[in-house]
């Protein structure tokens, strides 16, 4: 008996020790917590006017201001070729001829029947005024004479369909076709293209569209980088597209230079305006939720959560529209742990 009491009365001590050790934890814990909550520390950003410069870059590409497949209208052989490849061409010069010899037949015999229908019409003309032949002879000449003129026009357009010319002054592609070959409307004969005078075609986004007018003027560069380029606004489609709610501009580039190739990928870069004040803060800094985003400012030392409207982003700032004002101070670390009304310990101001 004496033995079961000094048992019970063992197990009364291990408890009592046990839940003692548990409460002195449970207490060094809470007070670790909240030293913890009270002197966390944090990095926090003043902030201040600053300038920004409104503007967005976008992907274009160049084209030749005129770049054409040269193509014949009709069917024939191929009797002579003057496509020198990368060689620079007047307006109007013969680039490629197609066999025509029926054509110019048929044109000599035309010009002989007009030659005796004049000299008809000529005799006929001395006659009528001496009523030596009826008006409807002499009528029928003179048609017959429009007639003939009307045929040769007709030829004339026909062997003007055998010859391909520069449609306007250019440089000469790849050639695609040689002397002997049978071409048809739709062969590729060569192509030519304005390479001194060169067109930036780029997208803007919806939102930017009423900002962008003809004579603005714009920069872009080109693969490497390294040297920016000027163009200028010359054209812009009537509407948004639906698909992708960009509008497509036409820009002119005015510093021409070999590097620039039609086809060639371009980086473009578009300035609407600059705001000497405006209030541009760290992206870290701001809570994304639904439909709204937050960030926490200093009052009194207190967190408080603000609600914000941004506009224009920079690399890693953002501008403020609404919200916040010069001066305030905002939290740019610690966004997980603090709580609306916690008390504000810092380790870094930066503005």
């Amino acid at each position: 008996m004496k033995k079961i009491k000094i048992l019970i009365v063992a197990i009364l001590l291990l408890l009592t020790a046990f839940f003692i050790k548990v409460g002195l934890t449970k207490s060094n814990d809470k007070k670790q917590d909240s030293k913890e909550k009270v002197h966390k520390k944090v990095d926090a950003f003043v902030v201040t006017p600053s300038l920004l410069v409104s503007e967005i870059t976008v992907t274009g590409s160049l084209a030749a201001y005129n770049d054409v497949d040269l193509k014949n209208e009709v069917a024939g052989r191929v009797v002579k070729v003057n496509l020198q490849e990368g060689k620079f061409v007047r307006k109007g010069t013969l680039l490629v001829k197609l066999y025509d010899d029926d054509l110019q037949a048929t044109l000599r015999k035309l010009r002989s029947q007009l030659a005796i229908q004049r000299r008809i019409y000529k005799r006929q003309t001395e006659l009528i005024k001496v009523n030596g032949i009826s008006q409807n002879d002499y009528e029928q000449t003179l048609l017959q004479v429009k007639t003939i003129n009307a045929d040769i026009a007709e030829e004339k357009a026909l062997i003007r369909k055998t010859e391909v010319r520069a449609p306007f002054d250019g440089t000469i592609g790849l050639r695609d076709i040689s002397v002997g070959a049978v071409v048809s409307s739709s062969t590729l004969l060569a192509t030519i293209r304005t390479n001194h005078k060169i067109k930036l075609d780029f997208y803007v986004p919806e939102k930017y569209s009423s900002e962008v007018v003809n004579g603005m003027k714009v920069n872009f560069t080109m693969y490497n980088g390294n040297k920016l380029y000027d163009a200028t606004v010359v054209a812009t489609e009537h509407g948004i597209d639906d698909t992708t709610r960009n509008l497509k501009v036409r820009a002119l580039i005015t510093n021409y230079s070999k590097e620039l190739v039609p086809g060639a990928f371009a980086n473009v870069i578009l300035k609407f305006g600059e705001n000497p004040k405006a209030l541009m803060i760290p992206t870290q800094a701001i809570i994304p939720q639904e439909g709204d985003k937050t960030v926490i400012v200093a009052r009194n030392r207190k967190a408080h959560f603000v609600s914000i409207k941004t506009g224009i982003r920079k690399s890693s700032r953002i501008e403020v529209t609404e919200g916040l004002s010069s001066g305030d101070t905002i939290m740019s670390t610690g966004l997980l742990f603090l709580k609306e009304g916690a008390k504000l310990s810092y380790s870094t101001i930066t503005k």
